[in-house]
């Protein structure tokens, strides 16, 4: 996590579906490949020389990827891994090195029921650099977790996050909060102790995606049964309930926290939202099944997932218009973007022994 005196993060939502009755395979040595860009530009101001000088590296990892989550304090890409529908017995927190797009480490989950070989899954992520450690959602345990960046040791479970679907952390606060999208409740948990210190419940939504402003402390939840924003902000009594596109999934901020950013699953758009204003001021097409969108708290760079598109789409934030669009793996499920690159993980099965890959995209020339 990057330590930066404004540091706004966000973890975008992902699909619930894992295809069922896969198995998961570490690769020894997972290796980089070229992988044809496709790249175009979509805005009249962008020539497609600009917009083809967008590289695309594919590695394959292992199978089930579901979300990464990069660490400035250890220069490593952290992802989870999951395969198939309970009991899930295939699951693993693994630590790559983005500079090779190889596994230097795979951590195994707990595991929870001796009799089926059933873990603790691991799906949502996000790292905390403050206390050097790796928080997880564990969506079918409807819990999330503690591990140690050091050692990969499991170090917690806090239950009680009900359809655990994301989790976030605020290092300033020291606050990790998680997305409960079977109950409609934003769960806080203090990073030092790992006791809960707030629960934020909004009845009948289904909070998916999570952003923090730390320098506020206010946190931010896609409701993807509402078509809304839940901001939930410090010392408020009720939290705010702010209109975007339809059904949004996964939201980021922008570099001053007062703009967010959606992507509108059902929409295949990302709307543009002002948060003082709570309306939104854009809507964007970037591609079908628009799934998770990340920003870079440096440049300000604005990129989407579009999963069914198979597409990444970066956008001018200013302009709020698609300046190219990079074809990735099939079924791109989240990005993240760090150190002039947005590393996307798919699940497009594509590995030679059908691992799913890790997407390296250079953001400038």
């Amino acid at each position: 996590m990057s330590a930066l005196p404004l540091r706004i993060r966000r973890l975008a939502a992902t699909a619930v579906a894992l295809a069922a009755g896969s198995t998961l395979t570490l690769t020894g040595a997972a290796h980089a490949a070229p992988q044809a860009p496709a790249a175009h530009s979509v805005a009249a101001a962008h020539s497609v020389a600009a917009a083809k000088a967008a590289p695309v590296t594919a590695a394959p990892l292992v199978k089930g990827l579901y979300q990464s989550a990069y660490s400035e304090r250890n220069h490593v890409l952290w992802a989870t891994a999951a395969v198939g529908r309970p009991p899930v017995t295939q699951s693993a927190l693994v630590k790559v090195d983005p500079r090779t797009m190889t596994v230097r480490a795979s951590y195994a989950p707990p595991v929870t029921d001796q009799a089926t070989g059933a873990v603790e899954a691991v799906y949502g992520i996000d790292v905390d650099d403050r206390h050097n450690t790796v928080w997880t959602t564990n969506t079918r345990d409807n819990s999330v977790a503690v591990y140690s960046q050091r050692t990969g040791k499991h170090l917690a479970t806090l239950p009680g996050v009900n359809h655990a679907r994301e989790v976030v952390v605020d290092e300033r606060h020291h606050t990790a909060w998680a997305s409960g999208f079977g109950d409609g409740t934003l769960v806080a948990f203090d990073t030092r102790t790992y006791k809960e210190k707030k629960r934020v419940t909004v009845e009948g939504a289904g909070p998916t995606g999570l952003a923090v402003n730390e320098r506020t402390g206010t946190a931010y939840a896609t409701d993807l049964n509402g078509s809304r924003i839940i901001e939930a902000a410090p010392g408020a009594k009720q939290p705010r309930l702010i209109p975007t596109g339809e059904g949004p999934i996964s939201l980021a901020l922008s570099r001053d926290g007062r703009t967010a950013y959606t992507a509108d699953q059902k929409a295949g758009t990302v709307s543009v939202v002002d948060l003082r204003k709570g309306a939104v001021v854009r809507t964007v097409p970037t591609g079908e099944g628009t799934l998770a969108v990340a920003s870079d708290p440096r440049t300000g760079a604005v990129a989407v997932a579009n999963r069914a598109a198979a597409t990444v789409s970066f956008l001018d934030p200013r302009k709020g218009t698609v300046v190219r669009t990079v074809t990735t793996g099939a079924n791109p499920n989240h990005i993240e973007i760090a150190r002039n690159a947005a590393y996307v993980v798919d699940k497009s099965g594509t590995g030679p022994q059908g691992e799913d890959q890790l997407n390296r995209i250079r953001l400038t020339r």
